[in-house]
């Protein structure tokens, strides 16, 4: 989010871990202050203009006709003031359409600005379509790779290799164009010292991709790892991270985000998807003057890019709508809705058009059910949804203590060892089971799969009786010795993800969530769903069954259980609810299966709400201490604006600039002797009646060009923030008319309006600060950071935990 007017950081700049801050992985300097983060730290000393005149022009300015680059914008750690954004984005537009009939030329202008917004949402689509595909199709190449090569053409992975061989269906993975390691090295693929040939190559492969993963994260894009979706909901709420959406983080982590999903570690590559399309709105915002210049209206884009993001990364484009809007959005208008719409479906498009996956389908695991549900199976959905909640409150207890561990220990200061150890773990335990030496997609692919007659899988392995098939739907079957083998590896499996998932999200390379999520659910779905099968077959004659499962019928469909859990687990780790069920039925293509997925959604938010209040990205946002206000949350307190504001009781009194009294000397002071990010003016320090606001960053820009540009600004000359300058004798040298900069209509309240409303206007309007006043004299200052250490002091918390403390 790189704009004319700020200044960027360096990630290089600092070496000790004590002086860093950890966001999701990344680090950076970050100075404590001791109010809102200063806005310019390079100015704070004044040590380039603390003292005499400058040449230049000899007209008073009054910077209203003449824009400084810097004024109005904001620095890095800071909240966006959404009020004013959206104000300026008003006054532009009336500009443009008065305009708009003087001439044509003015007339096109307007229309190119209105048409300006859906140009973007399409750039954006095909961006985000096009990069995922690549990332789907070069993942799924080096997924392979770790097995094997293809001799046709080493850029083929294991299926595509395959496609042309005469082998026959059930043999199509023993293709002679495909080659394992074993087979390549010591001439044949069978034995003891073959198996561990393949099992070391593996494991090399494995480590290899995720050490490079890791490197080029430290090393050139530390805002790259992680999943990105925390601190993307900070960014959408009005914070500002330089750099978080940036060219080299998208690079790094499109890059990345490869190299991590193809070494085999337990994450997915959905959540950074997000992350990726919202480096490419941010990106191309830069394209058109309206977004780039205007914070308020570049968080719109970035809303509708999160939703392109989802689309790519499930294939579901209205989910991608609804997820930006549940989960990620805080600044949602209709028209934004229309975008986000437009973009997933241009990036849905896209993908498409690419076919990574070569079935015709926008992802790996789109599968079908013919077989309808009956209503005794909501027992065994609702019990998938209890363990979902169950593992979502679990895991994210079990995480967030290992993320704050790795923050607060040594363990924090040796990425790259984590990595290693985490990969070497993995992929030692993975390589035995089947189950999870496949990819995770490939591996809920199979468990949501419903089994046919060609299926060759050791989980389709029953007891045949073809007398008594009916068409294409097989009957309940006898489970087969292959079977029995699947549940113990599945088993094993599932313990596998359960606890190695823990220690996987919040490692220093792309990690999303939603897929092993996902795959701890479909594996437990799929145990239970050929349990009740299994129950159904051997007795069904028992009375819940009796009625609607004869012999011989194909009644439990265990594949349908496998995508109930996936929706179960993920629902309780993100606490998603619409936009998971609608992306779960995009997924499936079965408009029949919303009601099971309904209530195995509900279930599992129940349970994990009732264990834990917090999903896994807001548990993260509050354990990088992210100045997010949560719109969902209730403030139910009797506190007063007068308990929260500053100055409180025994504090110095509040900073204040007069209106009209106040030398450059006197300014200069008081912003090198305080951290603060804006200044109350007031007609005079004895009446303390409030005239308005001014923002530091402006004040010191505004201060510095008058110093260069207008002839006479000496440190004592008189700065006035009214519209006539102050009777002062002509022997005093020229004044600094400041009143363009002076926000005259500062949002107020009075010192006895209850905390419950002032909460819900900072949520609302998105303020950054609110002045609190006493029959029209100015009291004290309340800011956003003070609103979340109230909260979290109300709530028992650490209130030194919020802004980066």
């Amino acid at each position: 989010m790189d704009q004319k007017g700020y200044r960027r950081e360096s990630f290089q700049s600092s070496t000790s871990d004590e002086d860093m801050l950890e966001i999701a992985g990344a680090s950076l300097d970050f100075p404590m202050a001791d109010d809102d983060p200063p806005l310019d730290r390079e100015m704070g000393g004044f040590s380039s203009y603390n003292g005499g005149e400058m040449n230049g022009t000899s007209k008073m300015m009054d910077f209203l006709e003449e824009p400084l680059p810097g004024v109005g914008t904001y620095e890095d750690f800071n909240t966006i003031d959404w009020v004013r954004e959206k104000s300026r984005d008003r006054d532009r537009h009336r500009e443009i359409t008065s305009r708009s009939k003087e001439s044509t030329w003015a007339l096109i202008h307007s229309v190119s600005d209105a048409f300006s917004g859906w140009l973007l949402m399409l750039f954006i689509g095909l961006l985000a379509g096009s990069l995922a595909g690549l990332i789907d199709i070069s993942a799924h190449w080096m997924t392979d790779l770790k097995e094997g090569v293809c001799l046709a053409g080493f850029w083929f992975n294991h299926e595509h290799c395959c496609w042309k061989s005469n082998t026959t269906f059930t043999d199509r993975d023993k293709c002679p164009e495909w080659k394992s390691w074993s087979q390549l090295i010591i001439g044949h693929g069978e034995g003891a010292f073959a198996y561990i040939l393949n099992y070391l190559m593996y494991v090399i492969w494995a480590l290899l991709f995720s050490l490079l993963a890791v490197l080029l994260v430290k090393g050139f894009a530390p805002y790259a790892c992680g999943s990105g979706i925390p601190e993307i909901k900070t960014i959408l709420s009005g914070f500002i991270i330089r750099g978080y959406l940036g060219k080299w983080t998208l690079i790094i982590k499109t890059i990345t985000l490869v190299l991590a999903v193809s070494s085999g570690l337990s994450l997915g590559k959905e959540g950074p998807l997000v992350h990726v399309a919202c480096c490419c709105g941010n990106i191309l915002c830069h394209l058109f003057t309206k977004y780039r210049k205007n914070e308020a209206k570049r968080r719109e884009v970035l809303s509708a890019a999160a939703a392109a993001g989802v689309s790519v990364a499930f294939g579901a484009p209205i989910g991608g709508v609804l997820f930006s809007l549940e989960e990620v959005s805080y600044y949602f208008p209709l028209k934004t809705l229309w975008r986000s719409f437009f973009a997933a479906l241009v990036a849905a498009f896209t993908l498409r058009s690419i076919n990574p996956f070569g079935n015709s389908r926008l992802v790996l695991f789109y599968v079908e059910f013919h077989m309808p549900w009956h209503l005794l199976e909501l027992v065994p959905f609702v019990l998938l949804g209890i363990f979902g909640g169950l593992w979502g409150a679990f895991f994210i207890r079990s995480n967030i203590a290992w993320c704050r561990r790795r923050k607060t220990t040594k363990l924090g200061k040796y990425p790259v060892l984590e990595v290693f150890v985490v990969t070497a773990i993995t992929a030692i335990l993975a390589f035995p089971n089947e189950y999870t030496r496949m990819s995770t997609s490939e591996l809920i692919s199979e468990l949501f799969n419903d089994c046919g007659i060609l299926d060759s899988s050791k989980l389709c392995e029953y007891v045949n009786d073809f007398n008594s098939t009916k068409g294409d739907d097989l009957p309940d079957r006898a489970a087969g010795p292959g079977v029995y083998t699947a549940m113990w590896q599945l088993a094993l499996a599932l313990i596998m993800k359960v606890f190695i998932t823990i220690f996987t999200f919040g490692m220093k390379v792309p990690s999303g969530l939603f897929i092993p999520s996902m795959a701890v659910g479909a594996i437990a779905g799929r145990l239970l769903g050929v349990a009740m099968e299994q129950l159904a077959f051997y007795h069904h004659d028992w009375v819940i069954f009796s009625g609607w499962c004869s012999q011989g019928a194909d009644c439990i469909t265990p594949g349908l259980y496998a995508m109930v859990g996936a929706a179960a687990c993920l629902g309780g780790v993100t606490r998603m609810t619409v936009s998971l069920v609608v992306i779960m039925f995009e997924l499936t293509g079965g408009l029949e299966y919303i009601v099971p997925l309904m209530a195995a959604a509900m279930t599992s938010k129940w349970m994990a709400d009732a264990i834990g209040r917090e999903g896994i990205y807001d548990a993260h946002i509050r354990l990088n201490g992210y100045p997010f206000l949560e719109a969902k949350e209730e403030f139910s307190h009797k506190t007063l604006a007068m308990d929260v504001m500053r100055p409180r009781r025994n504090d110095p009194p509040l900073t204040v600039i007069t209106q009209d009294s106040m030398t450059v000397e006197d300014v200069e002071t008081i912003i090198n002797e305080t951290t603060y990010s804006g200044y109350p003016v007031v007609v005079s320090r004895e009446s303390q009646r409030l005239v308005g606001f001014v923002l530091r960053r402006d004040l010191i820009i505004s201060i510095e060009n008058a110093r260069k540009k207008q002839d006479g600004i000496v440190s004592t000359s008189i700065i006035y923030f009214t519209d006539h300058s102050p009777p002062l004798p002509p022997s005093f040298p020229s004044m600094l008319k400041l009143r363009s900069i002076l926000d005259l209509s500062p949002f107020t309240v009075t010192d006895q309006t209850p905390m419950e409303i002032v909460v819900d206007i900072f949520r609302k309007l998105g303020l950054r600060q609110c002045l609190v006043t006493h029959n029209g004299k100015l009291l004290g200052i309340i800011t956003k950071k003070d609103v979340l250490k109230h909260i979290a002091q109300l709530a028992n918390q650490d209130p030194d935990s919020i802004l980066f403390n």
